[in-house]
């Protein structure tokens, strides 16, 4: 195929629109299902090569969950413990454990599931029958993968009356490289950010602390490659194998730590016994358990349990989750690693990443406040690594 016509672009009125390639040559993928849009491609190609990354650098599966071209999270193929099963709405898959890459899509799946719901999936490796099951049963615009079981095809294909995109791309496409864009009617032309990104960018440690284990550095990883695919300004807090917290797209970076932290602290009070035992309804869906247990975390926590609003969602009025619960059961957090786009202009970003559990920095450096950074990194006793390589991502 060497022309793709797209029903539309961004929005409606942009019209026409399609994919081809400027060569002339055939496009790198197949579209097995569905008629995907104009962003969904643009989430397609994107997500792809995050995964893609994610599996050379650390050899192991890979699966993203992106919106608006950007990752709410990706994960590497770990097991998730039976906390996080449940928080994840995963505890009844059948062969979980033996699905590498069905964990983890449940890991991304699982991270943000508010900002997943409609989100596109990149899978690194083969789609089996474990990882279409998960898919099948939320609610996703589609899939890209290098190839597909064929019954984890059918699975797929059933999705939304049989119109659910599926998208197998060649696994050894490589892209020239330079790449343009057009804005305004100007051209822009740039060599394609092939940089990469592994454990020797993690050597400059410039914090008094040193230690960096394997755990630490694979985290690092993951964090580094999400953020080099997220829309810029971003940050990424990462832990046990996965993105759990992505702030993407905001102009300060305070404000994306800010978010990337409120994230990766949702993420980690998912998996308390206070959210994993609430009482909910039977017939409540996946997507409205998450809607609530938002709220339910949230100072707006008042609108699932009051008196007019808890029988809704509960079948006995649960007891609040208050800030100074969630304040002590955070406290105990450690371990969790952070990775930021370009460097940290100020001690605040760190100030605010501890009340996160971080433990492990890589930033590029560079900034003329770099002492300051480090000084409060070696006030909480944090490692920080200067990778030197900025990754923003238009």
């Amino acid at each position: 195929m060497k022309e793709f016509q797209l029903k539309y672009g961004c929005n409606p009125n942009q019209k026409p629109s399609r994919l081809y390639m400027a060569d002339g040559g055939e496009l790198p993928f197949e579209i097995l299902n569905g008629r995907p849009g104009y962003i969904n491609f643009l989430d397609a190609l994107n997500s792809w090569q995050l995964v893609k990354e994610l599996k050379e650098a650390l050899g192991l599966p890979a699966a993203t969950s992106f919106k608006h071209v950007s990752p709410t999270s990706a994960a590497v193929g770990r097991k998730l413990s039976p906390e996080l099963k449940r928080a994840c709405f995963a505890d009844d898959i059948e062969g979980l454990d033996d699905s590498p890459l069905a964990c983890a899509y449940v890991r991304a799946r699982g991270t943000d599931r508010m900002s997943s719901f409609g989100d596109w999936i990149a899978l690194s490796d083969k789609c089996d029958v474990v990882t279409a099951r998960v898919i099948k049963r939320e609610v996703s615009d589609g899939v890209i993968a290098p190839d597909y079981d064929e019954e984890a095809l059918e699975i797929l294909k059933s999705k939304k009356k049989g119109n659910y995109n599926i998208v197998k791309i060649d696994p050894e496409y490589v892209p020239a490289e330079a790449e343009h864009k057009e804005v305004f009617g100007i051209t822009f032309e740039q060599g394609r950010n092939n940089f990469k990104i592994n454990k020797e960018l993690l050597e400059n440690i410039v914090t008094e602390n040193k230690n960096l284990p394997d755990s630490a550095k694979r985290d690092l990883i993951i964090s580094l490659i999400t953020l080099k695919y997220t829309q810029s300004n971003s940050v990424c807090f990462a832990a046990d194998g996965q993105a759990i917290g992505v702030g993407a797209g905001q102009q300060s970076r305070i404000h994306c730590t800010r978010l990337a932290g409120q994230k990766a602290d949702i993420w980690h009070l998912r998996q308390s016994e206070k959210v994993l035992s609430l009482p909910f309804r039977k017939e409540l869906g996946r997507a409205d358990r998450d809607n609530v247990i938002d709220v339910y975390i949230s100072d707006e926590c008042d609108d699932v349990l009051s008196e007019e609003n808890w029988r809704n969602y509960f079948t006995e009025r649960p007891e609040p989750f208050t800030k100074e619960e969630q304040k002590e059961y955070l406290s105990k957090i450690s371990g969790v690693a952070l990775g930021s786009d370009a460097f940290f202009p100020f001690g605040d970003n760190i100030e605010r990443a501890r009340k996160s559990g971080v433990s492990y920095i890589a930033e590029p450096g560079g900034s003329v406040r770099d002492d300051n950074v480090i000084n409060t990194c070696n006030k909480y006793g944090m490692t920080m690594c200067f990778t030197g390589m900025r990754l923003f991502h238009h």
